[in-house]
Parts: C-alpha cells; structure tokens; sequence
C-alpha cells in the first residue's frame, strides 16, 4: 500500500504539480529568479542580512542557515549517487534544472511566509505554509492549514528525525566501527541541548555549523577539480548529452535521467513542501521579497552547488563508469568515489559530512515541529517541552532500529503535505505576485531598500504588528509609500 502510494503521489502527481508551479511562477513573475539573482548576493553585501530589530529577531542570514541546514543533508551526498546510479550521469542535468524552478517556488513560498507571519507576545515570529493557508484563503480553508501542521509534525518532527538519527549513526559504525547504541545517546544529549535554547540557539548552532560543514564538503571537492581540472569540461558535456540521450549510458536513457533527476532534486532542495517558509517565517526583513530572494538562493547553493560537487567527485572517479554502472549505490557509492581521488580517508571524511548534515538535519526538523505545535497550541511551554522529550528519545531509538517501513510512511506524510502546500500556492500566486510588484516598483523608483507596508495590503489579511519597520530601514521610501497608500485609498 505504501509503495503504491509513493508511486502515485511521487512518481505522477506531485512531479506534475512542482514542476508546474516552478515554471507558472517563473513565467508570472517575469523569471525573478534570474532577474534578482545579483540582488540576492547584494542583500549581504549591503549588510540587510544580519540586520535585527529592536526585538532581537533572527537575521535574515540566520533563517537563511537554518534552512540550508535542512535542505543540505542526504540528498546531496546520497540522493545523487541514486540518481546517478539509476538515471545516468544525465539526471543531473534535470537536478539542475528542478533547482532552478525550484529557486521560484521557493521563492514564492517564503515570500508569502513572510507576508503572512504573525507577532507573538514574546516579540518573536511565527509563519509558514498553515499560516499563510489560514490568513491567506480565509476561515473555510482552516481545515487544509489543520492538516497541513498534523502532516508537518508526522513527517518532519517524527518520522525524518529519527530516519536521519539512523542515517547517520549506521554511517558511522560502517566507517569507524562505532556502535549505533553510542552514536545513538551523543547525538540525543547533543540535539538536546540544543533545542531545550529555543530557536535563537538553533538558529546560533546552524550559523556555527552550517558554514563549517557546506565549506569543509566544497573544500574537498574544490580539491578534487583541481586534481582533475582537464576533465571537468568533458564530465559537464557527459551530463548534458546524457540528459538528452546522446551518450551511451546505463540507467534506463533519457527518461529514467529525467524521472531521477527531477524526484532527487525535489527531495534534496526541498522546494515546494512548504519546510523552509516555516523557517524563512521567523526573520526580520523590511520587505517580504528580501526573504524570497535569500531562500531562492538557498535552492540554488543546495542543488547547483553541493549536487554538482557530489556528482563531479562521482563521476571523475573510478567507482563509477557511466557505461558499465556499479554495484555499489548511495552513500557508499561517493564514499568509494572520494576514496579514488584522495585516498582510503575520504570515506571517513563522507561519513563525518554526513554526520553534520544529519546533525543539522535534525535541529532543523525540530523546529519544523515545534512551529506546527505552536500552531495548534500556541505558546504552551509544556507541551513544547514534551515534544522535546520524544525528539531526543527518538534520536536514541531511531539510531538503532530498522525503520524501512517508518520511511515509507514518511514519504507518503511529505508526498501528501507537499500535495497541501503545492494547492495553496497555486492559490495564493497572485497575491504574491502582488507583493512582488511593490517591491519591483520601489526599485523601478530608485529606493535603495524597498520596505513593506501593511497598510496597503489591508485586504490580505496581513498582521500589521508584525510589519513594524526599524526607522533606519525606511530611508528615502517616504514619498513612495504615501503615493502608494493615496493610490490604494
């Protein structure tokens, strides 16, 4: 029943539905992500990134870690050598390009997040997909947001943190012959510390982390091109003639490539399930579109940057010859490829990678967890500190028990929130069409730092007290914000 399930939703419908509201948005928005994708590095360079409020909000910069934290994990060091494996080199090509319809979708989503985002007592922020379906669509969608927070506990607050607490834990006694039991209990009292901090010392842990891990993994892949620089251009030409079917290659031709690529590319970015927003939510931002553009980016560093790299260590090897194929898949597959190029070390060195992005995997699940609850119950301290508890039994549990059958069921809990989410964005695309359009028509007026009023979006539904703007951050948009209300009056 499970497998039938998956088939359906991932194999047909939802490939269907992402791929459609990747390429409608791109369209509509007149392909934003292309268009701001300069701004989108300029947002740091001008310093609007690590900007906070006088609350003390996490940084724009800080969301941005903590969701990379969640996208990058298995699916850049596993997922690929499956695609590569089942696909041919060819499925990467088609990674790229979900990437980059994804950048939209994500783009879309987080924008809407942030829109959407209410002000609790505390000064913090809550928002994400059943925030947005609930403020967004009205009173009788109430129920789609209901199951949307259920599903988003299931998926990611239970069942995805002990799957990658296993993950990581049976990596490590393969690697370095360490007991599951042990990994086990290091992880549960590390996860443990952390999340009983709260979400400014997750996002503090990921804004120490996250860097660490994405430019240690780019380090040693950076090695490997320049070990290998000749033959990067003819292993880049593999992917794309592959992808068209114009290299022999085993996998099935080009459309096992395009199947492959398209499903590990949605698994490993993560565009369209509605997780990320839940983070995106949380940040201080003068303008909805700056999050959307910093999550756009986060697509493109997860699936154009840690996938390729994946795939090029893969594919300059000798593990894998993309005419014969290999017996050996997934995460052994990269650890033999490095291996090739470095050494007997480098399969240490995937397990130790793939021990941080489980590790940050984790954190970020929590939270995911956490803001659904809040969702159902908000600010109910003991309830909160119960899920904590059964985060951190589950890291213990989940290190040491086969849970086949609890990841089938989680890919049907994600199929069917991504199924959710996907419903309200094709639904909600105009209105963040038009909060796109204000910011383009700031910029079009030459404001340096486009700013969001609540007031002129009154009719959405917006939480105005989460839309107080820091003085400093409103510089030279006066006159444009009073046309903007004299025009909406």
């Amino acid at each position: 029943m499970l497998e039938l399930l998956n088939d359906f939703l991932w194999g047909k419908l939802l490939i269907a539905m992402l791929i459609a509201v990747g390429i409608g948005f791109t369209v509509a928005s007149r392909f934003v992500q292309f268009r701001y994708f300069g701004r989108m590095f300029r947002i740091f360079g001008a310093g609007q990134a690590f900007s906070r409020d006088k609350h003390g909000h996490l940084s724009s910069f800080q969301a941005l870690l903590l969701s990379v934290a969640g996208r990058v994990g298995g699916g850049n060091i596993a997922g690929v050598a499956v695609a590569i494996t089942l696909g041919g080199p060819g499925a990467i090509f088609w990674m790229w390009v979900v990437g980059l319809m994804g950048m939209a979708t994500s783009f879309l989503e987080c924008t809407l997040a942030q829109a959407y985002k209410t002000a609790e007592p505390d000064g913090t922020y809550r928002g994400g997909p059943a925030y947005y379906i609930s403020r967004g669509l009205g009173r009788n969608w109430k129920w789609l947001a209901v199951v949307y927070s259920f599903l988003l506990l299931v998926t990611f607050g239970f069942g995805f943190t002990a799957l990658q607490s296993y993950s990581v834990a049976t990596s490590f006694e393969d690697a370095f012959g360490v007991p599951v039991i042990y990994t086990g209990i290091a992880m549960a009292i590390a996860v443990g510390v952390i999340i009983f901090g709260g979400v400014k010392r997750i996002a503090r842990t990921a804004e120490v982390l996250v860097p660490v891990m994405a430019f240690g993994y780019l380090a040693i892949a950076v090695v490997v091109l320049a070990m290998n620089l000749e033959q990067v251009p003819t292993m880049l030409a593999l992917i794309v003639k592959s992808a068209f079917g114009l290299e022999p290659a085993v996998g099935g031709g080009i459309g096992a490539a395009i199947l492959m690529g398209v499903k590990r590319g949605l698994f490993s970015n993560e565009a369209g399930l509605g997780s990320a927003p839940n983070v995106a939510a949380v940040a201080y931002v003068p303008h909805p579109v700056n999050q959307g553009g910093v999550q756009a980016l986060s697509v493109f560093i997860d699936t154009l940057v840690l996938c390729t790299c994946t795939a090029l260590i893969i594919l300059l090897g000798t593990a894998y010859d993309p005419t014969l194929g290999t017996d050996v898949g997934g995460v052994a597959l990269t650890q033999a490829s490095l291996a090739t190029h470095v050494g007997e070390w480098g399969r240490e060195f995937v397990s130790i990678a793939l021990m941080l992005f489980g590790f940050s995997t984790i954190i970020y699940n929590y939270y995911l967890g956490e803001n659904s609850l809040n969702f159902f119950s908000e600010g109910n301290h003991m309830l909160f500190n119960a899920f904590r508890v059964a985060v951190i039994v589950l890291c213990g549990w989940g290190a040491t028990t086969d849970l086949s059958t609890v990841f089938g069921f989680a890919d049907v809990t994600m199929g069917l929130l991504a199924l959710a989410n996907l419903l309200a964005l094709i639904m909600l695309m105009r209105p963040g069409l038009r909060i796109l359009r204000d910011f383009d028509d700031q910029v079009e007026a030459g404001i340096p730092r486009p700013v969001f009023d609540a007031a002129n979006f009154v009719d959405l539904n917006i939480d105005a007290t989460a839309w107080e703007i820091e003085p400093e951050d409103r510089q030279g948009t006066g006159r444009f914000v009073a046309e903007s209300a004299a025009a909406t009056r």
